[in-house]
């Protein structure tokens, strides 16, 4: 989940998200109370009615906005701007999110809780689908006009609720290793398979010349929506779990101790740089682009940009890609991605389904692949041979994501990734035990999921 790329344990269990329900008002932040009030001010879009039906039912067509995370790729205008040239009566519009999803969350409930139809196609975290179908913010959209058949099961299982199709794939995503290969050829290293060789191999190049001032390791750490992404895959790492197949908070475990420990330890012992206890996805491709990191989790669209030779990464064709390391073997990603979805406050549905169904499409997905090297929802993708040569690690991409296992998808999201951030980086700070930060991440966890 780059936040922008999207931007992630339980499984992707429709059976779990359709056993809750939203309760009270959803939690905020001052910060996005504060641009509710400026949308409620300063926009001329929001209305009271509630549009009649779904998008198969609309006939409505015109101009329509497209809501997403920003784009870090540069590369949404263009598609966009080959769909206007096509359709000059129904053009749509990029409207750029923040870069962090917790923030890009906060915008997209906003605008949903004002009736407002200034967005009209959602480009949302899989992980929102649940929250925002069981609010009715987004309408069920017509499976058979999608080649849902082609995707990824468990990527197309992102977008339901209740068994009902709210969302289909725009891209998917799982976490992988980037490693310095040059570095590790010079020691007679593997790319490791679990945390403890990670460490071995970083011990070794740091006697190297070329390891002064290369870090060990770093993923997304700040207290944002990609902590509660690398933690999630720590504890699925370390054989612990999120929730439970009965969608109960199983943080308070053993198996979750160690993962945890192993991201608190990573800031004791120095294999992470105290500097990535703020880092985001950008942070740390450029902190990995700039040679300053040996291991670096990160989402597949790094690929490409680490390997620009315009001068913008010293690290061009020196890195490769593994499967994360975990506890005692292979780790576990966590599923990215993002899915389109339409506001029910929209107007233009029929426009907007149609756009949805080029966006969507195989062939943009091929594209997508070829000019950012974000990960495909089609299963046919990963076996073509010549993307499999121009991308090398595609084999690994789909191992990684044939393991990769969901945030916990419940319709209170918004609390529940709160309460895993709000305890993993007091624990990561030093503010407070992990034994303490798990139990309070269980307490607060529950309340978040459980109806009462």
């Amino acid at each position: 989940m780059s936040s922008s790329q999207l931007s992630r344990a339980g499984g992707t269990r429709p059976a779990a998200r359709g056993t809750r329900r939203v309760r009270g008002t959803m939690a905020v932040s001052v910060s996005a109370a504060l641009f509710a009030a400026v949308l409620a001010g300063c926009s001329s879009d929001s209305s009271s009615e509630e549009p009649a039906g779904g998008p198969e039912k609309s006939a409505d067509r015109g101009p329509i906005t497209l809501a997403t995370g920003k784009d870090t790729t540069g590369t949404i205008q263009d598609q966009l701007d080959r769909w206007n040239k096509d359709h000059p009566k129904e053009k749509v519009t990029l409207i750029e999110l923040p870069e962090s999803a917790d923030q890009q969350r906060q915008q997209f409930v906003q605008n949903a809780q004002t009736k407002s139809d200034a967005y009209t196609v959602l480009n949302l975290d899989p992980v929102l689908v649940s929250e925002f179908a069981a609010n009715q913010w987004i309408d069920e959209i017509p499976a058979g006009d999608f080649a849902l058949d082609k995707m990824l099961p468990s990527v197309v299982e992102t977008g339901k609720y209740f068994g009902k199709q709210y969302a289909v794939p725009f891209n998917t995503n799982a976490g992988l290793l980037f490693y310095r290969k040059d570095l590790l050829d010079k020691v007679g290293a593997e790319p490791p398979k679990t945390w403890q060789e990670m460490k071995d191999t970083c011990a070794k190049v740091a006697k190297l010349p070329e390891g002064k001032g290369v870090d060990c390791y770093a993923g997304q750490f700040d207290k944002y929506e990609g902590l509660t992404v690398n933690f999630s895959e720590a504890v699925t790492s370390a054989g612990g779990t999120i929730v439970d197949e009965q969608g109960k908070a199983t943080v308070d475990t053993p198996e979750a101790k160690k993962g945890l420990q192993f991201l608190v330890d990573g800031f004791k012992d120095g294999t992470f740089p105290k500097s990535s206890i703020t880092y985001q996805e950008e942070d740390g491709r450029r902190a990995f682009q700039a040679g300053k990191l040996l291991f670096h989790r990160q989402w597949p669209y790094q690929w490409t940009l680490a390997n620009a030779t315009d001068g913008s990464s010293k690290v061009a064709g020196k890195f490769g890609i593994a499967t994360l390391p975990g506890l005692d073997g292979p780790g576990r990603s966590s599923l990215g991605g993002l899915n389109l979805a339409v506001s029910k406050y929209a107007k233009n549905k029929a426009t907007a389904l149609d756009f949805m169904k080029y966006f969507a499409s195989e062939e943009n997905a091929r594209t997508n692949l070829e000019v950012t090297s974000s990960a495909p929802p089609y299963a046919a993708l990963y076996d073509d041979p010549a993307l499999q040569k121009k991308f090398p690690y595609l084999a690994t991409l789909k191992q990684s994501l044939d393991t990769a296992l969901s945030r916990p998808p419940v319709v209170r999201y918004g609390d529940a990734t709160a309460a895993i951030q709000e305890s993993a980086s007091a624990a990561m700070n030093g503010k407070k035990s992990v034994d303490d930060a798990l139990a309070e991440m269980q307490k607060n966890l529950s309340a978040a999921i459980d109806e009462k």
